[in-house]
Formats: C-alpha cells, sequence, structure tokens
C-alpha cells in the first residue's frame, strides 16, 4: 500500500446551479496531529467547478514539490476526470467543447508538481473529514461581499463572450 505524506479531502457546493457556491478543503499532514481548513465562497458558479476548485486550492496549498498526496473527493466529475485519464485528452484537444477548461488547466499546472492519486467517497455518508468539507463549503456560500467567479461570469450559456471593442 502507498505511503501518503498528505491527505486532503475537499467539497463544493452551490445554492442553485448555477448559484451562490463554495468550496471546502481539509488538509492533513499524514502521521501527525497537523491540520487545515480553507474555505472560499463565490456570488455564481456552478457545483462542479467549485469541487475542482476545492482540490486546485488544495494542491496550490502544499509548500513543497513533489509531495505524495491523496485527494479523498465526493465528485465522480474530478475523481473520474482524472482517475480514467479523461482530462488529459481534453488537454489534446485543447478542452475543446469541455467545460471548465480554466480550472482543468490550472488542476493539471499543479497537479503535475506532485504525485497525485485520488480517492471517491460518497458524500452525505458521515465521513467526517468530507461532512467538515461540505460545512465550510456552504458556510462559504453563505457569506457576504462573495467572491467573483470571473471566468464563469464572463461565459454565456457556456461559451465564451469575447468582446471586440
Amino acid at each position: 500500500m502507498k505511503s501518503y505524506q498528505v491527505h486532503i479531502y475537499t467539497d463544493g457546493a452551490a445554492k442553485g446551479n448555477p448559484g451562490n457556491g463554495g468550496y471546502g478543503v481539509v488538509m492533513e499532514l499524514v502521521g501527525t496531529n497537523y491540520k487545515k481548513e480553507f474555505y472560499e465562497g463565490f456570488r455564481l458558479t456552478t457545483n462542479n467547478r467549485m469541487e475542482l476548485l476545492a482540490v486546485i486550492v488544495g494542491l496550490e496549498k502544499l509548500k513543497n514539490h513533489n509531495m505524495t498526496v491523496l485527494v479523498i473527493s465526493d465528485s465522480k466529475y474530478v475523481v473520474d476526470a482524472v482517475e480514467k485519464k479523461w482530462v488529459f485528452g481534453w488537454e489534446k484537444k485543447n478542452f475543446t467543447g469541455k467545460k471548465n477548461p480554466d480550472l482543468w488547466i490550472r488542476f493539471l499546472k499543479v497537479y503535475r508538481k506532485h504525485q497525485v492519486d485520488f480517492k471517491w467517497i460518497k458524500g452525505h455518508n458521515n465521513h467526517p473529514q468530507n461532512e467538515r468539507c461540505d460545512e465550510l463549503a456552504v458556510y462559504a456560500s453563505g457569506l457576504p461581499n462573495l467572491s467573483i467567479d470571473e471566468f464563469y461570469e464572463s461565459m454565456d450559456n457556456g461559451q465564451l463572450t469575447i468582446n471586440n471593442d
């Protein structure tokens, strides 16, 4: 069995899809009591964007390169895209016709700095860290002065709006 240095638990939420959204991340240094939590809310986004952003933020918080990481997520969208290697095919086709290309590009950049495995778990199934991530994501989505998901808000029905003025 592989030995991991860090476990990153993630979850995303959206009130309406699209709507107010947020992500929650719990990071644990394996073999220690060290734990960190992160969250952020956005005024208009989707659940899948928040699920993916949670993973990205968790990986970006790692201070050292080439760490052995296990990401635990209840998002089939994220876990399957990586574990079934779909995202690498999307990348070869420049994410043509795929949603969230901005986040997938950002993900791949940080993903390649580490040795990352993914584990899918069923959400809302009394897993303590997943439940905590869900609490953080829901809390973040309800905060005042939510951040702006600029890429998403610049989209029009899933297509990038180009202003040629």
